[in-house]
């Protein structure tokens, strides 16, 4: 019965898709981020939904009247250099069959995201990608807070089958990412009911991102909850939110889950942890030796056994900045940070720009969540291998579609500014104020000083 629904509803969208492009991406990124048919048992479970629906969007986009257009910025320049250093490191790559198998799905999602760039292009549409990223972790967030409350902490929070964040860590990052968003949706929403759903969904989303028992995702719980006490308006209430979380927490959690993080200051006893060291070192070592890096999926034992020989074992990066190092180079590196870097300063700057105006205010709202979003990604991501995630690219997304809208609306504004009334300036006001000068003198033109004159004859 599972499988009809999820194949009724992804088949029934299809000819809203054709109408509407931009509906294609919003079913695209549910299928991508809450992978609905993961949760069937029978046909609908392989079913390659993503892929059909991604090529109804592209060719009803290309048939459509839609603007063909991405907005060419610093980020989107960067993620571009990205892509195409990631295709050049290929050709170089140590397993060439998985690291073009690899490419592959990453070219995929990232080509998804420039066709977002050109279908996302108001609030409206805008509003509902971030509600659909939103509501298809927080699911996960949900069902993992209420299995956390159920089972009292003793079992580890998993992410669904054969997605991006399957395994506990994984889930662990994607829910501490989405809290902030969460957050957004409660400060925009109006109604009280949505409100008080949304502060439900955002506490039982942070319960399940502990309850996952990563140490990386407690990491990044904590970096994003002060950053997300810095950048909030209602800084009591996230105060008081924060502090009955941490106080549930410390109440409710086993002791295994305490034994479990009190090693992340013992890491010299905890294999683990070593092996995210030795994980770090090889990937360090392969960059080093070759300049376009191992190319993709190079964390194997064989790796290993090159570039650390005295560490036997060990097939993951274990942080989404070695796994670019050692895959992509120091070059590949450079522009994964460079984009994140970018990002930051222009959702820096999109919010300076809206925050002091009502009906952009909003917008204000997005970018620091975003922000927040990016801390608790680069804080927990240190510790976890992945840096393809698509949450992190759509982050991207969501700044420079902001930047987009805000760019429109001063275009918009622009030909009435022109037509209004503006004051002399420039050539006119050095002209009237020359005229001035005439008439006082009384002496017609010539009374006018040479260097004048020949001032305004070089300026006609």
């Amino acid at each position: 019965m599972r499988d009809i629904l999820v194949t009724l509803l992804i088949f029934g969208s299809i000819p809203f898709i054709v109408k509407r492009p931009w509906i294609g991406m919003v079913v695209w990124t549910w299928l991508g981020f809450m992978n609905p048919h993961k949760q069937c048992w029978g046909f609908a479970r392989e079913m390659p939904f993503a892929y059909i629906i991604a090529l109804v969007t592209l060719a009803s986009f290309l048939l459509s009247k839609e603007a063909k257009k991405i907005p060419w910025t610093r980020e989107s320049i960067t993620l571009l250099l990205f892509v195409g250093w990631m295709v050049i490191t290929t050709f170089f790559a140590l397993y060439p069959p998985l690291a073009w198998e690899q490419l592959e799905k990453v070219v995929k999602i990232q080509l998804m995201i420039f066709v977002a760039m050109m279908l996302i292009t108001d609030r409206y549409r805008l509003h509902v990608l971030v509600w659909t990223i939103a509501l298809s972790l927080g699911f996960y967030g949900v069902k993992g807070g209420v299995f956390t409350i159920v089972h009292g902490g003793v079992y580890r929070v998993q992410g669904p089958d054969g997605s991006f964040f399957s395994g506990n860590n994984e889930a662990g990052l994607a829910l501490a990412m989405t809290v902030p968003l969460i957050y957004y949706l409660y400060r925009e929403s109006k109604r009280s009911y949505v409100r008080w759903g949304l502060i439900a969904a955002m506490l039982l989303t942070s319960l399940a991102a502990i309850g996952t028992q990563s140490r990386g995702a407690l990491l990044g719980m904590g970096a994003m909850g002060v950053m997300l006490w810095w950048k909030s308006r209602q800084k009591f209430l996230m105060l008081l939110l924060l502090v009955l979380g941490v106080t549930f927490v410390s109440y409710f959690m086993p002791q295994q889950w305490y034994d479990r993080m009190a090693t992340i200051e013992t890491y010299q006893e905890d294999g683990s942890a070593q092996g995210r060291i030795a994980a770090w070192t090889m990937g360090f070592n392969m960059a080093s030796d070759r300049f376009f890096g191992g190319g993709f999926e190079s964390y194997r034992f064989a790796s290993y056994q090159r570039y650390l020989p005295s560490y036997r074992g060990g097939t993951d990066a274990h942080s989404i900045y070695f796994e670019v190092l050692g895959e992509h180079g120091f070059v590949g590196l450079g522009l994964f940070l460079a984009l994140g870097l970018f990002t930051w300063m222009k959702a820096s700057r999109v919010r300076r720009a809206t925050e002091n105006t009502p009906d952009m205010d909003w917008m204000a709202t997005l970018t620091r969540m975003v922000q927040v979003s990016i801390v608790a990604y680069a804080s927990a991501g240190a510790f976890l291998g992945m840096a393809y995630f698509d949450y992190v690219y759509n982050l991207v997304l969501i700044v420079v579609v902001c930047e987009a809208i805000l760019l429109a609306r001063k275009g918009a504004e622009g030909p009435a500014a022109t037509n209004a009334p503006r004051p002399p300036g420039g050539r006119a006001a050095l002209a009237a104020a020359v005229g001035s000068a005439r008439r006082i003198a009384g002496g017609g033109e010539s009374s006018a000083p040479d260097w004048t004159r020949r001032r305004l004859g070089g300026m006609q």
